[in-house]
């Protein structure tokens, strides 16, 4: 019967961790798997990320390509859909958006899309709306503030 007290991983499932350093009895004892001398036998030393023996790195050999712009705007975008967990009459801005969890922090303007329905009338105050949600929250009795 098989039970807590004679439980056991089956065979070949855990393997111990080879233990380096740990006397000639051991298996990896005196050099403790690092070969002898050279560069990678000595402590505190070893190569570079990226280092190929003194050729020209990879990430040398390639052109630099492309720009970031440092003024690009990120929109934080949600659908018309999303809105109706709030309650009628509700005024949603940025910082209603952040706290219910539906805008990321990081983005410090958000875009309005017409995707899904609203049944609710709200006031909406955000950066930017597209047309088919302004019609959409229009329709339902709301009001969007620019």
């Amino acid at each position: 019967m098989l039970n807590l007290s004679n439980l056991s991983p089956s065979p070949g499932s855990r393997k111990q961790r080879k233990r380096i350093g740990r006397g000639s009895g051991s298996g990896h004892g005196k050099t403790a798997t690092r070969g002898h001398k050279g560069q990678k036998a000595r402590s505190g030393s070893g190569i570079k990320l990226g280092f190929e023996g003194g050729q020209m790195p990879l990430q040398r050999r390639l052109p630099k390509r492309g720009f970031t712009s440092p003024f690009k705007l990120q929109y934080g975008v949600i659908n018309v859909k999303e809105l109706d967990r709030f309650p009628e009459g509700t005024r949603v801005d940025r910082q209603l958006l952040v706290d219910a969890g539906l805008v990321a922090t990081k983005y410090k303007l958000v875009k309005i899309l017409g995707e899904g329905e609203v049944s609710r009338s709200l006031t909406i105050a955000v950066d930017k709306i597209s047309q088919s949600a302004v019609i959409k929250i229009k329709a339902a009795g709301g009001t969007v503030e620019e």
